[in-house]
């Protein structure tokens, strides 16, 4: 932000940006709840809305109605002020979305990854494009409404080497030149986010661990993973790979020995991974492919629990969170009966003894995380009125 603290004109612009937070999490209000909720003067939410409308930031949306005198116009922040696009990755393929500044969703589309040969040029990216052109589409949009793109995969960038560390099950994602190549195709800065971590921000803004600064998000599917967050902020690692709890070793699992580099085998048969995951929960139930009624086999639910209280023990008791949410499939396919079972489990295992939830979020956790995270980069940029006072 230019200018002096306590300037004019850097109070113009934190008044500014205060207005349209509030017009964010409210949705319309009239001038004076503004003025209200701020603090600040009828003169000086006046001259702010007036700015902000001249600046395309927000528009009048109708009058409230029902009180006395005359009706008050209501504002509301002009989701055509910019736009954003969250995608999701998998080993099948990409989902992107693509949303106006209020987070409304706009255009999606669904690609995958056979569309393309394994030996095409610059493979990823083209994939990429292709699924966001394919959202922009639907949307009625071109590359040039988009500020910011997030993308959630497997694994984490090494941000010393720009290279996507623990996922060799996503192919073609590990060129060191691969962030260069999206914001080439895409015409716009691109973020590659850990997926479990993604899944997290969208806990954090409208699921089980709104209201926490301290908890960890224990991400059980396929593969397993987990986002720390401590003090509000996701615990990342010097390479990015905080959270890969799939391969911490545990009583009763082969060591995960694929290897050390940034192309270690998710798949190794070691580790936490081998014990929790949707693979070693059909297994216990004799290959039931149904995850809800392999958790109806006899003895599926106890095993189950006692294995996940063992993992989680261990990263409560060093990390001490408030909260640990269980996500993914295994764990809404074992509902509150898993909650409950872990929970008991856990007594003796851990001194701290978090509280214990179930993702209910709705959707595609990654994707709303995703969404989530472009979404506040895009504001940090567009609503930051100091380029143009």
């Amino acid at each position: 932000m230019a200018g002096t603290p306590g300037t004019p004109s850097v109070l113009r612009v934190m008044n500014d940006r205060a207005a349209l937070d509030l017009l964010v999490a409210h949705g319309p209000l009239t001038r004076t709840r503004i003025g209200e909720l701020t603090g600040l003067s009828k003169p000086t939410t006046s001259q702010i809305l007036g700015r902000l409308e001249a600046a395309g930031l927000v528009r009048t949306t109708g009058s409230q109605t029902g009180r006395p005198g005359p009706n008050a116009t209501l504002y509301e922040i002009d989701p055509g002020a910019t736009h954003v696009a969250g995608l999701s990755a998998d080993p099948t393929g990409l989902t992107a979305v693509v949303a106006d500044i209020t987070g409304t969703e706009r255009g999606r589309c669904r690609v995958e990854a056979h569309a393309l040969a394994d030996d095409v040029p610059h493979r990823t990216a083209r994939l990429v494009a292709e699924a966001v052109d394919g959202a922009l589409e639907q949307a009625g949009l071109g590359h040039d409404d988009l500020t910011a793109t997030v993308i959630g995969t497997p694994g984490a960038i090494d941000p010393r080497t720009g290279e996507l560390r623990y996922a060799p099950h996503l192919p073609g994602w590990h060129s060191r030149t691969l962030h260069a190549e999206l914001a080439e195709v895409l015409g716009t800065p691109v973020s590659i986010e850990n997926d479990v971590n993604l899944a997290a921000v969208a806990e954090q803004y409208e699921g089980a661990a709104q209201d926490h600064d301290d908890f960890v998000l224990a991400y059980v599917d396929e593969g397993v993973g987990a986002a720390i967050v401590l003090n509000g902020t996701l615990l990342r690692g010097a390479t990015g790979g905080a959270g890969e709890i799939g391969y911490m070793p545990l009583p009763g699992a082969p060591l995960a020995r694929g290897g050390t580099g940034a192309y270690a085998r998710e798949d190794a048969g070691g580790g936490f991974q081998s014990l929790v995951a949707s693979p070693a929960v059909r297994q216990l139930a004799g290959g039931v492919e149904d995850l809800s009624a392999a958790f109806a086999v006899d003895g599926v639910l106890d095993e189950v629990a006692r294995r996940l209280a063992t993992g989680l023990a261990a990263i409560v008791a060093v990390v001490d969170p408030e909260l640990v949410v269980l996500s993914g499939q295994v764990a809404q396919a074992g509902g509150d009966a898993l909650r409950a079972r872990v929970e008991e489990e856990l007594t003796g295992l851990a001194l701290p003894r978090p509280l214990l939830r179930i993702s209910e979020l709705d959707g595609d956790p990654i994707l709303t995380g995703a969404l989530r995270s472009a979404l506040t980069q895009a504001r940090a940029t567009v609503f930051d009125t100091s380029r143009t006072t």
